[in-house]
C-alpha cells in the first residue's frame, strides 16, 4: 500500500457562548484548525487534525497547512503508511518543531493502519487496552466569580466531581476559586491551570490560599522553560504540581523528570507531535513512578478521537486518579464528524470503529472553509 495524495482543510468552528474560553493566555472564542486527508492506491483514507493555537504551540492552520504541503507531505508521497514510526522519524529529521501538524498527519497515518486491519486505534498501540471509558474533568474559563460559580455548580449537576479553573489573569483568581469552591462545597475536586501565568513569587503567596480552599492539583503555575520555578514551587507545596505547557517533547519530559520538578505531566497527541511521542513520554514517566493525565487545546472530534485512543491504551495515563480533559467537542457549535465522540456529562467513550472510529463530514468542512488571511 502506497501514500497517492495529502489534503488539507482550514476550518472554523465556533465555540458555544457559554463554552468560550479565558485564560492567562487570552480568549478562545473559534476554532480554526486544520483537517488532514492522506489517500492510498487501495482506496484507503486517514484523516488527522491540527489543534493549532498560536498563542500556546506556536502554530496556526497556516503555518501547518504550510508545512504539511511544501515540507511534510512530499516526504510521505510514495511511502507505505503502515510504517507509522519510521515515517514520524523522517518528520521529525526535515523538521524541527510544529508538533501540531505533524500529529495530525501520524493520526491519518494511524487511522489507515486501524481501517486495514479492521482494529481500532487503541488496539494498534496496546493489544491489552486499559479502558474504554473514562470520566474527565470540566475546564472552567476564567470566569468573574459569580459566572465561574454558576457554571461549576451547573456541571457538577451534570455529572462533574472535578473542576479544574482557569487562573494565573489577575486579581480574581482567588475570589474565583473561592467562589467556585462555596458554590459546588467540599466534596468537589478542584484544580487550577494558570497556563504559565504566574512568577514564582505570585505563585508561593497563592499557594497556601490554595491549599485552604482545598484545590488538589496545581496545573503549569509557572511560565513554560523556568523548570527552576517549578522545582522550587513542589518542594513547598502540599498539593501535586502539573507540568503541561513545560512538557512538549521527550527530552522536555527527561529534564522535568531528572530535576524533579513535576508530581504529574500533562500528555496528549498534538502537543507531543503524536501518539507514539506521547506513549514514550508516559512510559518515560512511568519508569520515574510519575504519573500523567491528558490535557486538550479544545479539539474537534478527530484530535479527540485520537487522544481518547491514547487513553485507552496507556496505563500511565491515570485518569482515574488525575482526570483529564477530553470534552473539546461539547465546547464547539457544530461537529465536523459524521459520528461524533460519544460523551455524556463527564463521560467518554473510546470510538470503536476501526482507525480513529470517526468519518468526517466533508460538506460540513467544505461548507466552514476559511481563506488565507
Amino acid at each position: 500500500m502506497k501514500i497517492t495524495h495529502v489534503e488539507t482543510y482550514p476550518v472554523r468552528v465556533p465555540l458555544k457562548p457559554v463554552r468560550q474560553m479565558r485564560s492567562s493566555l487570552g480568549q478562545h472564542r473559534v476554532s480554526e484548525f486544520l483537517l488532514v486527508r492522506i489517500g492510498t492506491d487501495q482506496g484507503i483514507e486517514g484523516v488527522g487534525e491540527a489543534t493549532t493555537t498560536p498563542n500556546w504551540s506556536g502554530e496556526t492552520c497556516w503555518t501547518a497547512q504550510a508545512i504539511i504541503r511544501h515540507e511534510l507531505a512530499p516526504l510521505l508521497l510514495g511511502q507505505d503508511p503502515r510504517e507509522v514510526e519510521s515515517l514520524l522519524a523522517r518528520m521529525n529529521r526535515v523538521c524541527v518543531g510544529n508538533p501540531f501538524a505533524k500529529a495530525a498527519l501520524e493520526m491519518a497515518l494511524w487511522d489507515i493502519v486501524g481501517k486495514e486491519s479492521g482494529k481500532p486505534v487503541c488496539e494498534l498501540l496496546n493489544p491489552q487496552v486499559v479502558r474504554r471509558r473514562f470520566r474527565c474533568r470540566f475546564s472552567l474559563g476564567a470566569y468573574p466569580p459569580q459566572r465561574a460559580a454558576q457554571v461549576a455548580l451547573e456541571r457538577v449537576q451534570a455529572g462533574f466531581d472535578t473542576i479544574k479553573i482557569k487562573v494565573g489573569t489577575g486579581p480574581e483568581d482567588l475570589p474565583r476559586v473561592q467562589a467556585v469552591r462555596e458554590a459546588v462545597g467540599s466534596e468537589i475536586t478542584l484544580t487550577v491551570d494558570a497556563n504559565g501565568g504566574w512568577e514564582l513569587e505570585q505563585a508561593l503567596k497563592m499557594l497556601p490560599r490554595l491549599q485552604e480552599l482545598g484545590v488538589q492539583l496545581i496545573e503549569q503555575p509557572t511560565p513554560r522553560g523556568e523548570d527552576f520555578a517549578m522545582h522550587a514551587l513542589r518542594q513547598v507545596a502540599q498539593v501535586p504540581i502539573m507540568a503541561d505547557e513545560s512538557c512538549f517533547t521527550l527530552t522536555d519530559a527527561q529534564r522535568l523528570l531528572q530535576w524533579e520538578c513535576c508530581d504529574v505531566l500533562s500528555v496528549y497527541p498534538g502537543k507531543n507531535g503524536g501518539l507514539i511521542p506521547a506513549l514514550q513520554i508516559a512510559t518515560l514517566a512511568a519508569q520515574h513512578e510519575v504519573p500523567c493525565s491528558v490535557g486538550s487545546n479544545l479539539e474537534l472530534d478527530v484530535a479527540t478521537a485520537a487522544m481518547a485512543h491514547l487513553v485507552a491504551a496507556c496505563p500511565n495515563l491515570q485518569v482515574e486518579r488525575f482526570p483529564g480533559d477530553v470534552l473539546g467537542p461539547e465546547y464547539h457549535e457544530f461537529p465536523v464528524v459524521h459520528n461524533p465522540v460519544h460523551i455524556q456529562g463527564p463521560w467518554v467513550q473510546v470510538p470503536q470503529g476501526p482507525g480513529l472510529g470517526v468519518e468526517v463530514d466533508w460538506a460540513t468542512v467544505r461548507a466552514n472553509l476559511i481563506s488565507p488571511p
